[in-house]
């Protein structure tokens, strides 16, 4: 069985149908790259595992655990196991870096101050920034609040890491320290990794699989091996950066193009 299943998900955000009927499954220990294009629902896709969104239909189970339309009892529980890096890091500007990082251990688990703060240095320690506790998030470059964002996910010893655009507005540097961060992360801690990205050179490196979303479907499903000798060209297309010219307008309107 498969830690998290998409069945069948419907979502829509007013006349844009964002997932018609998707259908996806992810397995424990595994690095999975969601791929597509702007506006076909990838970052949707985490906010749903975590209940931040809710489904029109369909179902999304997390281990066992039904998620849509569960009680805020279950979400908590299931958010416990998971933990998430957001696009922009979107970290709390009034907060200290150490705070930052505390911040999931105070809400959700019962710790000492002593614990939290051994937790937080290991967790700065383990994507390069030990040290920084007492720095505000207004210091910063782009790719440390990057790193910050990720100790404050891994603080809490989750089970599914999710990225969303990890390596967005950083620089070719920083871009290969994440992605070594996801690869040694995935092996040091043993979790699943669940990562949205529209760079193709880092969904190569980190991926076990990637599944490519388009027109409210996961239309491709493989290794990085097999969607390189895939025949799809809606697939190709994409991993190659090649433009659509044949699109009618129609379709443009429903892909949000």
């Amino acid at each position: 069985m498969a830690l998290i299943e998409f069945r069948g998900v419907q979502k829509a955000f007013g006349p844009k149908r964002v997932f018609i009927d998707l259908n996806l499954d992810i397995h424990e220990g595994e690095s999975i790259t969601i791929i597509g294009g702007s506006g076909m629902g990838k970052s949707v896709l985490l906010k749903l595992l975590i209940g931040l969104l809710e489904t029109d239909g369909g179902s999304i189970l997390f281990d066992g655990e039904q998620i849509v339309n569960a009680s805020p009892k279950t979400l908590t529980k299931v958010r416990r196991r998971i933990g998430m890096l957001f696009q922009g890091a979107a970290l709390f500007d009034s907060l200290s870096v150490g705070e930052n990082v505390a911040y999931g251990l105070r809400e959700h688990l019962q710790m000492s101050e002593e614990a939290i703060a051994e937790r937080v240095h290991e967790s700065l320690d383990s994507v390069g920034l030990p040290g920084i506790e007492d720095m505000w998030p207004a210091d910063l470059s782009g790719g440390m609040k990057k790193r910050v964002g990720l100790a404050r996910a891994i603080a809490v010893h989750p089970e599914v890491l999710l990225y969303d655009e990890p390596t967005t507005g950083l620089d070719p540097i920083n871009v290969t320290r994440i992605n070594r961060l996801i690869l040694s992360l995935k092996e040091k801690l043993q979790v699943t990794s669940i990562v949205v990205t529209h760079d193709m050179q880092s969904a190569f490196i980190t991926s076990d699989r990637l599944a490519m979303i388009d027109d409210g479907h996961v239309i491709f499903q493989g290794t990085p091996d097999e969607i390189r000798r895939t025949e799809d060209r809606r697939v190709r297309d994409f991993i190659e950066g090649n433009a659509d010219e044949d699109l009618d307008t129609e379709t443009l309107l429903r892909r949000g193009g």
